[in-house]
């Protein structure tokens, strides 16, 4: 028979388990540090534990639109200001209707009260209008010599034209909001038919257009709109947002830009904001813009914003300018020498980061069906969560101490090899939920701590599944190290397959649940991915080098490994037994 070869291993067999330890052991004090170079020591609290703000939003009457107020669009607006609220990095945000008209928004403390306001209050109504008139300082069309003895609308006076003021000459404003409205093809509102291509030949047009003229009524009604807009004031711009957001797409407006002091006449929406796919922050220092917003169009409105932004090209400033509204509020007022097209644009308007990054963000999550008012503002406290807290915190220091007791009591020895796993658990448990807290906005609440106390069960029950392969190896007669080496695939197999049916049973109900449900299976799923860390990489190389040690190896009584007390009998020492004698029957 074949000598064994010397140096193999045996089934399980880990050569390097101190390289294995002290791996762990490094990324444990890696990640204790930088938890304590990031700022954060303890986990961002969910709003049951901390408090936090809560909003009540009352949905208001839209004109032209009756029924709006439905089921359908409140639970609509729900997840949309949820997927907003949770895109300022805020985790555990609760959301729901109360009623047929009110959305309760509760955001944990911690968060800026007045963005997240700002967010789930913004309509985020977006659309492109024609800029038709602006007081920006940019001159209207001057008159050409063949226009300026022209025609004019009945009960405009000739001013000089040019001037950036409010009062700018009514014929002016007038000849340029009709030429506008016609660029703005059939489906605006109605075009004027004595101009073409913003020039006037100075005789009437006997063609009709498809819709009737603007009267000198709607010209002096804008002219006065124009005049009683003070944009200088926050109160006034305020005023001049809700009344062009409560316009139809079809209207022609009266609108003040965001930085203040501008204010513009605004022809219908030549795009709107439907045609938006998708919406990003991005820094621009190449071109000196800073932050900007960039927009992505979906096919149809690709198509839209080409055709429109063609027809602009060719017009003398300030009409070859298209204004970006949201919420009745001119965001951005660019310019355009051409058609873009290619699905792609961007917002640009002094934006800081931060405001970059919100207006994406609404942008990206779409326009609520139904505008919203806040009614009510208030804070929430965390007695009663604190109160549920250290109850749950006394349950569980309860169930761990009967777990170290059991441990100690039938596992002796070994318990320590439990208690260090069990800390070893506790502290990469412990730091990375402190650092997803700024990471990716997790917020612990109370069900999420009941699933980090679900889980020292699943982890106790790793390591005695383990003790127990290694107990069964010695019960049949082997030492400890070749029992430590040949339980462990056995073991192996057996944690692996319990801990991947928790991990499916924590994934899907993190799928098919909401709310703080799905804190409960985000953390049974962490820290069941942690036991597999912990009994691979600490539990199984420690238990390789103790089994080398003496107190272990010997068996002694209070090693938890007695074979003895493991009921192992002595094996048979008695001598061969010696071939018994044949005698040949032909010598009988």
């Amino acid at each position: 028979m074949a000598a064994p070869k010397k140096g193999r291993r045996s089934p399980g067999g880990q050569g390097r388990p101190g390289r294995v330890l002290a791996f762990i052991l490094i990324a444990m004090v890696a990640l204790t540090g930088g938890m304590f170079a990031s700022g954060h020591t303890t986990p961002r609290l969910g709003i049951d534990l901390a408090g936090g703000t809560s909003f009540t939003l009352e949905a208001k009457n839209q004109p032209g639109r009756p029924n709006a107020i439905n089921q359908t669009n409140m639970n609509t607006a729900v997840g949309i200001i949820e997927r907003r609220v949770n895109g300022l990095g805020v985790s555990e945000a609760e959301v729901q209707t109360q009623g047929g008209r009110h959305i309760i928004v509760n955001i944990p403390r911690g968060t800026n009260a007045k963005q997240a306001r700002e967010q789930v209050g913004t309509t985020a109504q977006l659309g492109f209008r024609p800029v038709l008139v602006s007081t920006s300082g940019a001159k209207a069309p001057e008159p050409t010599p063949s226009a300026s003895g022209g025609a004019k609308d009945k009960g405009d006076k000739s001013k000089p034209s040019g001037s950036p003021s409010p009062s700018a000459s009514a014929s002016t404003q007038g000849r340029a909001v009709t030429d506008a409205l016609k660029a703005s093809g059939p489906s605006a509102t109605p075009s004027a038919s004595a101009s073409q291509d913003g020039k006037s030949d100075g005789k009437k047009n006997d063609q009709k257009s498809p819709t009737p003229s603007p009267s000198a009524t709607d010209m002096a009604s804008l002219q006065k709109k124009l005049e009683a807009v003070d944009c200088s004031t926050k109160e006034g711009r305020s005023d001049a947002a809700k009344a062009a957001a409560n316009a139809l797409p079809t209207d022609t407006i009266v609108a003040c830009r965001k930085d203040g002091g501008v204010k513009e006449i605004l022809g219908p929406v030549s795009v709107e904001g439907t045609g938006v796919s998708s919406a990003n922050a991005a820094f621009d220092s190449q071109t000196g813009k800073g932050w900007l917003v960039q927009l992505k169009f979906t096919s149809n409105g690709s198509k839209k914003f080409a055709e429109v932004t063609g027809q602009l090209a060719s017009k003398a400033p300030p009409q070859n300018q298209f204004a970006i509204v949201l919420d009745g509020e001119v965001v951005s007022d660019p310019s355009v020498s051409t058609s873009i097209a290619g699905g792609q644009a961007e917002i640009s308007g002094n934006f800081t980061q931060q405001s970059a990054q919100d207006l994406a963000n609404v942008l990206s999550y779409g326009a609520l069906p139904l505008s919203f008012d806040v009614v009510n503002e208030t804070s929430v406290t965390a007695a009663l969560g604190g109160e549920q807290l250290n109850a749950g915190l006394i349950a569980g220091a309860i169930g761990l101490g009967l777990v170290i007791i059991y441990l100690v009591a039938y596992y002796r020895g070994l318990a320590l090899v439990a208690l260090a796993s069990l800390l070893c658990s506790a502290v990469l448990t412990y730091t990375i939920m402190v650092l997803l807290g700024p990471a990716i906005g997790f917020a612990l609440n109370l069900p999420a701590v009941c699933g980090a106390i679900v889980a020292i069960g699943i982890t106790a029950d790793s390591f005695i599944v383990y003790f127990e392969r290694i107990r069964d190896e010695i019960r049949e007669g082997r030492t400890l190290r070749p029992a430590v080496e040949r339980g462990w695939p056995r073991a192996r197999r057996t944690i692996l397959v319990s801990d991947f049916v928790s991990f499916l049973a924590a994934a899907v109900l993190f799928i098919v649940t909401v709310g703080k449900v799905q804190g409960f299976a985000f953390t049974l799923g962490l820290t069941t991915l942690l036991d597999v860390v912990v009994v691979f990489l600490f539990t199984k190389p420690l238990m390789t080098i103790l089994a080398r040690r003496k107190f272990f190896a010997s068996g002694h009584p209070w090693s938890g490994l007695d074979p003895q007390r493991l009921g192992v009998r002595p094996p048979l020492r008695s001598s061969r037994r010696r071939p018994s004698a044949t005698v040949d029957p032909k010598e009988a």
